[in-house]
Order: C-alpha cells, then sequence, then structure tokens
C-alpha cells in the first residue's frame, strides 16, 4: 500500500501510492531525484485504489499520499495533486444505471456536483474503455465546460515531514520528467494499451495546482458540502 522512503537514517518517510498510470510520472520521479542511496534501496512499492489510499492516510498509516480532494479540506497540503484541464479520457460516466465506482470518492461526487446520473468509472479501467471505443461523458471535460476552470482530482497531502514534503513536491512541479521506454513499456502492458496510448494519455494529466485550480477546489469543495 505504501511507497516506503528511508531519506534519513532515522526516520521514514511512507508514501501512499496509487496504482494508476496518471501518477506514473511521480514514481519515476521519486527514483530519479531521491539522492540518498538507502533511500533507493528503501523505496518499496505497494499499490492501492485511491479511496484505500484515503483510508491509509486518514488514519495515519502513511505520512504523505495523493488523497482524493473531496476528502483533503482540513488536510495540510502541497500545490501539487492530479489536475485536469479539460478531458482526462479516465474519469467517466458512462449512460447506464446510477453505480458509483468503489475506487473513488472525488468522481462519485463530481457527478452528483453536476447533476449527472449513470455508472461512474474511473482508473486504468476507464482509460482502456475508452481506448477500446466505448462511449462516455468525460467529468473533467464537463465541470470544465461548467465553470471554465481545471478540476482538481487529487492532492498531495501529509501528516508530518512538512519540510521535505514541500521540497519534493516542488522539486516535482518544475520537473519534466523523462519516463524511460521501457518502464512505458512494462506499466502499458500492465494495463492492456500500447505504449503511445500511455504517453498520450499522459499529456492530458497535470499536477501543479495554480490559482485557477485553486479557486476551482474551493468551488467544489462547497458544492459537494452542499
Amino acid at each position: 500500500m505504501f511507497d516506503i522512503i528511508r531519506l534519513k537514517k532515522d526516520w521514514t518517510l511512507l508514501f501512499g501510492s496509487i496504482d494508476y498510470l496518471n501518477l506514473l510520472p511521480f514514481q519515476v520521479f521519486l527514483k530519479q531525484h531521491i539522492n540518498n542511496n538507502a533511500a533507493q534501496s528503501n523505496l518499496k512499492r505497494h499499490r492501492n485504489v485511491p479511496s484505500l489510499i484515503n483510508k491509509a492516510f486518514h488514519q495515519g498509516k502513511v505520512n504523505a499520499a495523493f488523497i482524493s480532494s473531496v476528502t483533503s479540506k482540513k488536510c495540510r497540503c502541497a500545490d501539487v495533486g492530479i489536475v485536469g484541464r479539460g478531458r482526462v479520457y479516465s474519469v467517466l460516466l458512462l449512460n447506464k444505471d446510477d453505480r458509483s465506482d468503489s475506487a473513488s470518492q472525488t468522481s462519485n461526487a463530481l457527478t452528483k456536483v453536476l447533476g449527472l446520473k449513470g455508472e461512474v468509472m474511473i482508473g486504468d479501467r476507464a482509460l482502456k474503455y475508452y481506448l477500446d471505443g466505448g462511449e462516455a461523458i468525460d467529468l473533467s471535460l464537463e465541470w470544465y465546460n461548467e465553470t471554465r476552470l481545471p478540476f482538481v482530482f487529487a492532492r498531495l497531502c501529509y501528516h508530518k515531514h512538512q519540510t521535505q514534503v514541500i521540497k519534493l513536491a516542488n522539486k516535482f512541479a518544475k520537473t519534466k520528467v523523462f519516463i524511460p521506454q521501457y518502464i512505458l513499456k512494462k506499466e502499458a502492458r500492465r494495463r492492456g494499451i500500447s505504449p503511445n496510448d500511455a504517453r498520450w494519455y499522459l499529456n492530458h494529466i497535470h499536477y501543479n495546482i495554480d490559482p485557477k485550480a485553486k479557486q476551482s477546489l474551493k468551488m467544489f469543495l462547497k458544492s459537494a458540502k452542499a
């Protein structure tokens, strides 16, 4: 469930890791930019869906994680997250009977805020559905059409080691992460898509929570609460 990063001899930073393609750049960044050799050897990749990462974070089982934005209101967070600026192709609403996605919290809430009905599908399963020709509403695009603002699906939040987490987040936000072809091929194969489709998809995912994204997040959290 965690990326375990031993940054110093006397403490360990445990990152909750979402097992979706959209966080591959951050996972590659961690491996490339943690300078301590011991940290490299202690970076263990344990993955899970967003709803279970949320649970682990709020129970204090991890020090930091990308958690669903709808659960992040009272948390300490960096200005880094998973942001859609129009279509994201992996947060979909199918024209079927109403059904939430058990892996999600933010997307389920977004559907209600937008006043839509249907079956919510997120993550790699949704991306594969789209690439295979499935028809659906892209919820990120719907939000943009309604507000002309980006949508924040997740935020990097933390319980402790604030200085280290903020420094790491700021460095990630300023870095254009190069994903080696062998990693891209491996991750694409896991999801049953082509490396070209994986790279194309990642071009639609953003990570910097800028002023417009903050405005959008505030609007969404207020609407979700109501």
